[in-house]
């Protein structure tokens, strides 16, 4: 399955927040960041929902198919 729809990077930049910064907030590494804004990883749904929480946004706003 490959997402159509990753924001993820538009939402992180805009908030001014650094891939490192991000992973550390979502308990992850930056390679994780890394992979899902260049679309070579999906995230679980815990983790779509971390992000969200962080954003104070939809996971819909974030991913779609």
């Amino acid at each position: 399955m490959e997402l159509s729809k990753n924001n993820l990077k538009k939402f992180r930049e805009k908030k001014k927040l650094t891939q490192e910064k991000l992973a550390d907030l979502v308990g992850v590494t930056r390679q994780t960041i890394i992979s899902i804004e260049s679309g070579r990883y999906i995230p679980s749904l815990q983790l779509a929902l971390e992000f969200a929480k962080v954003f104070k946004c939809r996971v819909e706003d974030l991913f779609g198919l």
